[in-house]
Formats: structure tokens, sequence, C-alpha cells
């Protein structure tokens, strides 16, 4: 049986299964996924990167193209677009996830050898691999036509690339001989490469240049300790450079056809001439923190009534300032259109909220949206409630529904456990091992700390962060002894 299970191709198969289950079983879609096939349909057929706005074709950067484009590609090939052609787009993503387990497992790997050269690296793969494969979190998103899978696996390839490049850095040279001919590559041919894999994870996500600069933090930390800033500097023009290359299409069509500088997608997602609710949004961060509340108020401005006896309590401070907010969506709700009035009205609501507590807006509230997006359930795609806590009233309503939820909760938990105690062993093992330990941490850190600024904290957005923790996780099934 131990024998079976040390197959990587069981691993995979498992995987397989386990993707296929839920592609099969519980497919899914979500209002993005709606504008990424509309878009990818209007660029097939009629060839310009475009969505329907009032039954016209309309010209839009909405959205990165690298997920239409995909779409596209699939539409082409199956000859079928839209709904009828989901379950081909999820088989496709099914084979991406699947090559990101190997690229997970290799990452774990690398970790082993950096910490030592003389470790069992196949032990260490065989586990990551294993974990990757049967993470239901990271496999249940290739059941819907969303970014993630991608995302996750160009992530993970830059991230290889990565803690090679902090490895090499460590070393004071642009060329090393090493042992291992892994850890003998050259540095500029590493740096370069990470920052096109990164160059083309933003075609996906335009938040992925936070990996880039988690890199340059642990390089500038290392490189400047050796007195070679300048080598530093040099490495993040070259890394911006080339991380910006494959972005120029991009950047050139909007400029053509938009008339804008626009190298990545607007943060708001807006259409030309849509108003941005900012006062709406800063308001809401003075209290929303959990993504149910979503459904409550942003997810329905502009499309359904907004009632204020469902916004938490927490969202007033007085009653009085509950009475003002009441005012405002009684004015929203006679048309379902936000106006300029009624955001500027939120907005003031926004500064007296903030002026009142800052530290809750700060400080208490980023620090809860951080909490929610990583220890939750991650049932967004599956038919549960997600409810764990109250348990026994939980238990009580629905036994089935909370034996799932809190079982994904707890397995959740037990992911991050495992990833600190691996994290915890790699560290014991100077002096290679910090630096990429560094990375993988840094990275983490700033793009938990970038979706506690967004309006809606979606824990989707961390899952480009697991193959980086499941990496980690599979250390602990590392040789134990550390090394000198």
């Amino acid at each position: 049986m131990k024998r079976i299970f040390s197959h990587s191709v069981v691993a995979l198969a498992a995987g397989l299964c386990l993707r296929l289950f839920f592609v099969l079983k519980y497919p899914a879609n979500s209002g993005d996924t709606v504008l990424y096939e509309q878009i990818a349909a209007n660029w097939l057929q009629h060839h310009v990167y475009a969505m329907n706005v009032h039954e016209q074709v309309t010209p839009v950067d909405m959205r990165m193209p690298g997920y239409p484009a995909f779409l596209a590609l699939i539409y082409a090939l199956t000859r079928r677009t839209g709904e009828a052609a989901r379950l081909w787009v999820m088989l496709a993503q099914v084979a991406v996830d699947l090559l990101t387990c190997l690229l997970v497992a290799g990452l774990a790997a690398l970790l082993a050898l950096i910490a030592n050269e003389r470790a069992r690296l196949f032990r260490v793969f065989i586990a990551a691999l294993w974990l990757a494969a049967l993470c239901p979190f990271t496999a249940n998103y290739t059941a819907v036509p969303l970014t993630e899978v991608f995302a996750a696996f160009f992530t993970t390839a830059a991230l290889l690339a990565l803690c090679l490049l902090v490895r090499r850095a460590q070393n004071r040279g642009w060329r090393l001989v090493a042992r291992h001919w892994i850890l003998g590559n050259d540095y500029r041919y590493l740096a370069a490469w990470s920052a096109l894999l990164v160059g083309l994870c933003t075609l996906f996500r335009p938040e992925a240049p936070l990996l880039l600069l988690a890199a340059w933090v642990v390089l500038g930390a290392i490189l400047v300790r050796q007195r070679e800033g300048l080598r530093w500097v040099k490495t993040i023009a070259l890394m911006a450079a080339l991380c910006a290359l494959p972005l120029m299409p991009w950047t050139i069509r909007n400029a053509l056809t938009l008339h804008e500088f626009q190298p990545l997608a607007p943060k708001n997602s807006n259409l030309p001439g849509e108003l941005v609710s900012y006062g709406l949004m800063s308001w809401e961060k003075t209290w929303l923190f959990r993504f149910r509340d979503v459904y409550l108020v942003p997810w329905r401005v502009n499309e359904e009534v907004i009632n204020v006896d469902e916004i938490p309590a927490r969202a007033f401070d007085t009653p009085a300032e509950k009475e003002r907010v009441a005012m405002i969506l009684e004015q929203y709700n006679n048309d379902l259109t936000l106006t300029p009035e009624e955001d500027a009205a939120f907005a003031q609501l926004a500064r007296e909220r903030t002026a009142r507590r800052p530290l809750r807006t700060y400080l208490w509230l980023p620090a809860a949206r951080a909490l929610t997006v990583w220890f939750t359930p991650r049932i967004e795609l599956l038919p549960f409630s997600g409810t764990v806590f109250p348990l026994a009233r939980s238990w009580e309503d629905d036994p089935i529904d909370q034996s799932v939820t809190a079982g994904l909760f707890l397995l959740n938990v037990g992911y991050i456990a495992l990833a600190l105690w691996g994290a915890a062993r790699l560290w014991r093992r100077p002096p290679a091992a910090p630096g990429a330990i560094a990375l993988l941490a840094t990275f983490i850190a700033l793009r938990t700390a970038f979706l506690t600024t967004l309006e809606t904290p979606e824990p989707r957005y961390v899952l480009v962060c697991y193959p980086a923790l499941l990496a980690l996780a599979a250390q602990v099934f590392s040789d134990s002894a550390p090394t000198d």
C-alpha cells in the first residue's frame, strides 16, 4: 500500500477524480463568469475586446485579457460559446490545475533542497503532490470559469524561479558552480524568467506584480547587506522591464482604442462614464469585513433594493446614524440608482465614523478582513451555508450542512497549521533556507494586506497563496535532522 501511494501517477489520478467530482457535481458560475464569456465571444466573433452595453458591442478594459483569450481559444476549438462551452473550459482548467500540483511539488522539493542538499527530495515531492492534489479549496475552482486556476499556475511557476533567485543572491555572484545543477543557474536568467512569468500572471490578475514586490524586498535585504545595492537596482530594473513586456500589447490597445494609458484593468471595474461609488465604499470599509455581508449592500447597488434592517448593527454607532442611512437608502430604493448626492452622503458618514474611531477603520477592520479571508470554510461555490458558529444552533438547523462546513473550516485551519510547522522546520536550517521562507512569507503578507483594502473581501483571492502554503506544509514530511 505504501508503494502505491508513493507513485506520483496515483496522486495525480486522485487529484483528477476530485476535480472531476467538482466539475460534474458542483459546476458553478459568477457574475464575473458571464462578463468573461461575453468579452471572449465578442473578441472571437467581432474581433473586438468588448462587452454588450445596451445591446451595443462596446470596447472595455474592465478585465485583463488573459482569461478571455483562454476562453476564446476554447470557443474556437470546440465551436461553442458561453454556457455551452463551460464543460470544455472546466476540463481544460482541470489539466492546468494538475500541472500546478506538479509545480507545487517541485517548489516543495526545491525548498527542501535549499535547506539540505542531502535531503530525500522525493519524499517531500510526493507529500506536496498529495497535499495539492487533494486540496478541495483549489480543486473546486476548476469547476467555475474564473481566473484562479491560471493565477495559481503562473504564481507557482514564478515562485520556483524566485526561490532559486533568492538562493543565488545569497551566494554573492552572478554565476555559481553548485553540486546540484538546479542551484547553478545564472542569476540574470532567473530574474528574467521570474519577471516574465509574473507578467503573464498579470494578464490574468492585475495584482500579480505584488509577487515581484515581495521578491524585491527580500533581495534588497540580502544584497544591500552584502553592499551590492547597485546590483539590487539593476535587478529591479531588469525585472520591471520584463514583467511589463507581456503587458505591452494590452497597453497599446487601450491607448489606441480607449485613448488612455491603462496597463492594468481599472481598480473599480467601471464602464466609461459610470459613477464610481467611492463614498459608499468608504462607508462600507468602516464596518464590512465578512464576505456574506457583500450580498447585503455592495453587490445590490444599482440592481436591487437595499434594506437598512438587514445591514449588521456594527454599521451604525447610534440610532441617529442608522436613521440617516435609512433616509439615503429610501431615496436610492425609489429608482435603484445610486446618485452622486447619495454617494456623497455616504462619504460624509464614512468620514465621521473614521474620525470617531480611526483604529476601527485603519487597524481592527483590516485585521478582521485578513482573518476572514484566511480562516473560512471556503464553500462559496458549494451549496452549503458556510456558517460554523454557533455550533449548537447550526447543528440543530442542518447537521449535514454543519458537518461539511465545520469539516472544511478545520481542514483549512489544518493546512495553515502544517504550513507554519513546515516553515518553522525550514527556518532552523540556516543559512540558505530563511531567504526562501522570507520570500514566501513576504508574498503572503503583502497580498493579504492588499486584500484588506478591497471593499469586497472575497476568500478566493488568497487561493493564489495556497501553492506557497502547500509547499511549506510538505516540509513537515522532510528529513527531521537539521544540517549545519
